[in-house]
Formats: structure tokens, sequence, C-alpha cells
């Protein structure tokens, strides 16, 4: 089995970069590291392609594994033939394995083995091999009347259980079966109960198996585990049958009777049950490695949404009989002051409230009014629209999501953070905080809570799990992190650093004060050289004593980011105070291609560092879309179709996007009025946290609908 050569076929990638990334993996180097540092040995591969060599890597070596154990054990049965040996070498999935593996399984106590034990295997085989004989198929079965098998009849009966199974255990007719199903079932799903429920679209129910969209099989999935339908995969028995049939029954005899009726058998009873539920859960996989790809990128584009820097945010986390918690937090994330306001039912004294929030505006210099959207959020917002026309300051408020605000709040990250507040105060800050820098704060929730998936928790959790979190660590280290305001948790994300090492990265710095150098990192305990070769170009330092610290150019490439500035005429003065501005145009690309071959390394390492030494300091999601700030309160009762309105979208499935547009409930662009032109999936045209102009299509006050579309917004 050719690992190398099938993922080249399967990549479109070289085997040279493939070897040689598989190489980087067996070394223990992470994802991140070979993605930024090590592109001339990739040939450029992006971290989104290295995640899935290293998963199909990993499939496959666990598939060379499952075959050396096959072997060994046909083998050890003395069952092995050149014919199985080759049918495993061909196998390229786990399933034809166990298709392959199915006949020399040890086996419960079946029918078939019950039949074989009263002496009916001879009788089996007669039967199959179809052979003409003197005598009649009656006369053959009594020959193998005993006490445990009373009649011909029971003889015959026992010696199709016995024929059923072999058919059964066959891999050819298994994989006949099911592609077949696969190519003409249909999946058909009734309602169970009489009831209206979110899953009455199912209710009468049926699409071809290899058509039906990714995100009907897990609603219907859902639905049925909540016991509102039942779902069925149906075919043409007749014609499946006649499949299995062919090059089994030979002629019209009797012995060929009993082979077909030991195939019909043998499909309705152990054939289709085992190949509906493979087909189910084919379908499931395949839904879940869509809806966890879908999840990855909203997570991936809601990470890296720009962070409002510079401004001092008041968090309010809404609340009705509890009241809402109000937090300031400065524009580092301090937090200044906390409050409790009743603003939400008739008989709160809201102008108290009012006074309350308008002293801690003028008090801390709040430019930002962060709300949550979730309960009560609405008067909330109502509130906060009304009192701002009373604020000296030009204040603007956005309404945030508050997606596992409350599981942040609720967690030891939360509680170690802040071990004095109680949880919805912990809410509000971090509602203030995500607006002010969404990835330092997010990372602090289970990427599952974020609110930016479909059927999150009806996933393969630890394939989930694993997504995510590979998802979180490139965006930290594609973004970098400052490594003397960074929390533990955040600090666990880059590149190397486990939790552990991550706490006594903080540990370091508060008992010896802000790193100033990235030689430092190897005075904490437990980060040692190979850690800090992973680590050390995504932690930053700010105003340290080498400008170089604060950019993604790693120590092992300094030597050289020195020798392209002087080769330039520049120094990294010139770096700190940033007067590059003709570097590109001075850097001689024969003087650079001897360079990084005097380093061992490739023209895509110098360019990297001629960026990096343009923008030290620089955050790479500045330059996209800011989440739209407002200071006038619209509700769904104000809309009316044909408005246009700016909006940003909050999430993205397979059947459209989700745009907040300034009223409590987020509209639905459906995938057909995304573009006056086809769109196979919403996220081949948007990213979540775009912000784009949508028209209103309908309302539905009443259940709080909204349509909007995106074609022919400017006529």
């Amino acid at each position: 089995m050719d690992i190398i050569q099938i993922l080249s076929e399967e990549l479109q990638i070289s085997k040279k970069q493939i070897e040689n990334t598989v190489a980087l993996i067996d070394e223990g180097n992470t994802i991140p590291f070979i993605a930024r540092y090590r592109k001339e040995v990739t040939g450029g591969l992006d971290d989104t392609v290295l995640r899935k060599l290293g998963k199909r890597l990993e499939y496959l070596r666990n598939l060379a594994e499952k075959k050396e154990d096959v072997i060994r054990i046909i083998t050890e049965q003395g069952k092995m033939t050149d014919e199985i040996l080759a049918s495993i070498e061909k196998a390229s999935t786990m399933q034809e394995m166990e298709d392959i593996y199915r006949p020399f399984r040890p086996k419960r106590r079946t029918r078939a083995t019950m039949a074989k034990e009263k002496g009916l295997e001879p009788l089996a085989q007669i039967i199959l091999m179809q052979l003409e004989s003197k005598k009649t198929l009656e006369e053959l079965a009594s020959e193998y009347i005993t006490e445990e098998v009373p009649t011909a009849e029971e003889a015959l009966a026992g010696a199709r259980d016995i024929i059923a199974e072999s058919v059964s255990d066959d891999a050819d007719k298994r994989k006949a079966v099911r592609e077949f199903t696969y190519k003409n079932g249909i999946v058909a799903s009734k309602a169970t109960k009489e009831e209206e429920s979110v899953y009455s679209g199912y209710y009468e129910f049926s699409e071809s198996v290899n058509k039906i969209a990714n995100h009907r099989i897990l609603a219907i999935n859902r639905g049925e585990k909540e016991e509102f339908l039942s779902v069925k995969i149906e075919v043409d028995e007749e014609a499946v049958v006649n499949l299995i049939k062919t090059g089994l029954v030979i002629g019209d005899g009797e012995m060929s009777a009993q082979v077909a009726l030991a195939v019909e058998d043998s499909y309705e009873r152990l054939i289709a049950p085992s190949i509906e539920r493979e087909i189910r859960n084919i379908l499931t996989e395949r839904a879940q490695e869509k809806s966890i790809e879908l999840f990855s990128k909203n997570l991936k584009q809601l990470l890296l949404a720009p962070p409002i820097s510079g401004k001092n945010v008041l968090g309010l986390d809404p609340g009705y009989r509890t009241g809402c918690k109000v937090a300031v937090v400065d524009f580092t994330g301090k937090v200044l002051d906390t409050d409790v306001i009743y603003c939400t039912l008739d008989h709160h004294d809201k102008d108290k409230a009012k006074k309350t929030v308008i002293n801690l505006i003028n008090k801390h210099n709040v430019d930002i009014v962060a709300i949550g959207n979730g309960t009560a959020s609405k008067e909330s917002e109502i509130f906060v629209a009304g009192l701002l026309g009373e604020v000296d300051r030009d204040v603007k408020y956005i309404m945030v999501s508050e997606a596992g605000a409350s599981v942040y709040s609720a967690s030891e990250v939360g509680a170690a953070e802040f071990p004095d507040y109680d949880v919805a105060l912990r809410s509000a800050v971090s509602i203030a905080r995500r607006l002010e820098d969404p990835l330092a704060e997010l990372v602090k929730i289970d990427p599952k809570s974020i609110g930016v998936g479909q059927y999150q928790h009806d996933m393969n959790q630890k394939n989930l799990e694993s997504a995510l979190g590979g998802v979180v660590e490139d965006c930290v280290n594609s973004v970098g992190v400052d490594v003397n305001t960074a929390s533990p948790h955040l600090l666990s994300y880059v590149a190397g650093i486990n939790s552990s090492v991550a706490a006594n990265i903080v540990a370091y710095r508060e008992e010896n004060g802000v790193f100033t150098d990235r030689k430092q990192f190897k005075k904490v305990s437990k980060l040692g050289d190979k850690a800090f070769l992973q680590c050390a170009g995504f932690m930053r330092i700010t105003g340290g004593k080498m400008v170089l610290d604060n950019t993604a150019v790693h120590p092992e490439s300094y030597e050289l980011a020195k020798e392209i500035l002087e080769s330039c005429g520049y120094s990294l003065d010139d770096v700190k105070n940033g007067n590059l501005h003709e570097l590109k145009k001075r850097a001689n690309r024969d003087e650079m291609k001897a360079l990084a071959e005097k380093h061992g390394v490739g023209m895509p390492t110098v360019e990297d560092i001629i960026s990096e030494l343009l923008k030290p300091g620089r955050d790479p999601r500045e330059n996209l879309d800011k989440p739209v700030l407002r200071s006038d309160l619209m509700s769904i009762e104000n809309l009316k179709p044909g408005m246009v309105l700016a909006g940003t979208v909050r999430n993205i499935t397979d059947f459209g996007a989700f745009v907040d547009i300034g009223v409590h409930q987020d509209g639905l662009v459906h995938i057909s009025q995304i573009s006056e032109k086809f769109v196979k999936h919403p996220m081949d045209i948007l990213s979540v946290g775009d912000v784009r102009k949508v028209k209103i299509v309908d309302i539905d006050v009443k259940k709080g609908k909204i349509a909007l579309s995106m074609r022919n917004v400017d006529e």
C-alpha cells in the first residue's frame, strides 16, 4: 500500500511535497509551524491542506494496520488464498476491509452455525453447486436426517440458512448491493406523531440517497432521535435480489430454486438491514464531515473578525427579573467598573438605570455599548438607544452575539479570571471584550458553543473537537500573541505550547516582569528547545529589545533578516521607525536568492521576512470589514419589503446565510437570493463578518422571521 502515492493522487500534490510534509509531521512539528516556516519544504501548502493531509495520512496508516491484522488472522486460520490476499491489497476503505474480513470474524451462534453443527454444510454445498443428480432433492436431503434433523424439509431449511449466510458474507455481493442501493435508493421519512414540530417538513418526505442534502440528513437524524420521525431506505427489492442471484442461481431446477430462496432470505434477513445501516452511516458521516467543514470555516471567519481597537466599551448582559449586568472595560480589556441595572420590565425604575449608565459612560469615556443578543435584548436595546441622545459623547451601540458567554462565565477559566464576580457579571465582561478582540476572548469558550454551526451536538464529538481545535490554533498563530498580555488560555493555542507551559509562561511573567527578549522564553519551566522552535515566531514582544521580536520573523531567521536589510541599505532602526518605504524596490532578486541559498532556505522565507519587516506589530485583521455600529433603533415592526439595509453576516449554513440588520432577529438570505448567478454553496460567496447590503423581501412579525435578498440591491 503506497500511502504517499495515494495522498499525491487524492490531494493533487507532488509525491515530493507529500514525502517532505509527512516527514515534518512525523518529526513532531505542528501544523502552524509547518505552514508558516517550512514553505520551501512543503511547496507552500497552507494550514487547511496540511490538516486535511494529516487526517488522511492517519486514516491510511490505520487502514494499512488493519490490512496487516486481517492478513495475520486469516493466515493463522489457514484460510488465506491468493484471491483473498489480492482483495485485501486492493481494498481502499475500512468498509471494504470489513467486508473481506466478515466471513473470518468470530461469530455468535446463528441459524447457519447451528445448521453446520447439525452436519448440514455438505448438503448446502451440494445445493449451491446445482449439479444434475439422479436423486431427487428430497432424497438427497433425507440422507441428512438425524435426531436433531428429523425431516428432509428441516435439512433443506438448515442448508438454506448456511447458503444465506455465505451469500451475506460475500464481499463482492455486499459491495454490489451497497452501490446499487446508494445509486438507486430513496431516503423516506414519515411522522410518528401528529403534533406540529420543526420536523413537519419531513413528515412525508423522500429523496434519492445520492442526492439528499447534508443538512436534511442531519435534520432527519435528529427528528428520528427525538421520535418525531421514522426513517427508512427504500429500494427496488426485486432488482436487488436479482442482482445477488446473478452468478449464483444457475438454471431453474430444484436446487436452483433452493438457492434462490436462500438468496431472498439472505437479502431480507441479513443483507438489507445491514446495508441500510451502512448507507445511513455513510450519509451521516458525509453530512457530519461537511457540517464540520462549514462550522470550521464559519468559526475561522468569526475568530478573525477585526478588533475594535483603542475604544472603551460598556458590555451589557440583558436580563429581566435579575436585571442587566453591566461591565466597563478599557481598550486593553481591563475591567474598570461593574454594576447592575433594572430597565427591561414595566415596574423597573428606568430613570435610575439611565442615570447609572450615563454616569458610567461619562466617568470612563465609553465609546461603544455592546449589548448581548439573548433574553431581554430587545428591551435593553430600546433602553440604550433612548439614552444615547442624552450623552455628551459620540457613543454608538452594537448587538453582540452572546453565544457561549454563559459557558465562559460558568467555566473554570472564567472563575479563575474573575473569582470575585458572579456568573452574570463575567458574561457582561465577555460581551464587551469579544467586541474589542474577538479572538482573544472567544478562545476561552468551547468552540461548539460559539453559535456558528449546524447540529453541532449531533456530530461525532471527537472529530468536531479535533477540527475546531485546529481552527482555533491556526487563527491564534496566524494573528500572533502578545506574550506580555495574553491569557494562559490564549497562550495554550500557540504552536508547541500546552496548557501547563502556558501557565508557566504567565507565572514567569508575574514573577520576573514582562518579557523583553524572545530568548527569555527558554527560561520558562518545561519550555525546551523543541517547544521554542515551534512557538517562538508566533509570540510577539511589543517594545522589547529587538524589533524583530514584534514580528512573525522566526529567531532562526534573524541573521537572514539583518542581511536582507543590510543588502538594501537599511538597519533594524529603520524597521523600528518605519523607514522601509523602498525595501521591496531595493530587494534585488539575485541578491535575495543568494542570501536564501547561503542560509539554506528558499525565496518564500525571504519574501515572508520582507513582508514582516514592513509591518512590525501590525494586526493582519485590520483590513477586514468592521462591525456596523448604530445610534438609532430599529425593530422588526419598522421594516418594510423593499427596504435596503447594511447587515453583517452572522452565520452561514448549507441553505443560506443569517444576517444581522440591526433588529432583534437575524434575517435569512436563502441560497437562491445570494446572487443573480448560480451559487453552489453560500460559503463560495460569503464569509462570517462580511458587511453587505440586503433587501427586505418578506416579514413575518408573528413568527419573527425576516426574508432577505442580496440580488439587485443597488437598483
